[in-house]
């Protein structure tokens, strides 16, 4: 009995565990000012500016900026921007290096992981730029 119980729990505690999605109220917390850096299989995927009353700027690496903003639907937090009005929702979960992002419109397609974060505005390049 004592060799089963000792399978049992090194197994549990070789498992990972799986971490609650955030919360809209958590993620708000946590993004909030922030500009975060993602990364998708260990390349630079984008990186997103979070400004207050849930409003957004998005840009794919290499990329023009989008403005937007983010709600939160039955457990998801969903993005709609300026160039698309389809909401993109997602689930976010606390890792231990950063947030992990799963795309809920298709999760086998996209996983992102915080790479970077930082206080600082995102620089926008492109047509919108200028006097």
């Amino acid at each position: 009995m004592t060799r089963a119980l000792a399978t049992i729990l090194a197994l549990v505690l070789a498992a990972p565990a799986n971490a609650e999605p955030m919360s809209g109220a958590e993620f708000e917390a946590y993004v909030t000012g922030r500009t975060l850096t993602y990364n998708s299989g260990g390349t630079a995927y984008g990186i997103e500016q979070y400004l207050k009353n849930r409003r957004v700027r998005w840009a794919f690496l290499g990329d023009d900026c989008v403005e937007g903003s983010w709600y939160e639907d039955q457990g998801m937090i969903c993005f709609t921007y300026e160039n698309n009005e389809v909401p993109q929702c997602w689930t976010f979960e606390k890792g231990s290096n950063g947030l992990i992002a799963r795309f809920q419109n298709d999760p086998a397609a996209t996983e992102l992981y915080e790479a970077r974060q930082s206080s600082e505005p995102m620089i926008c390049l492109g047509p919108k730029v200028g006097v």
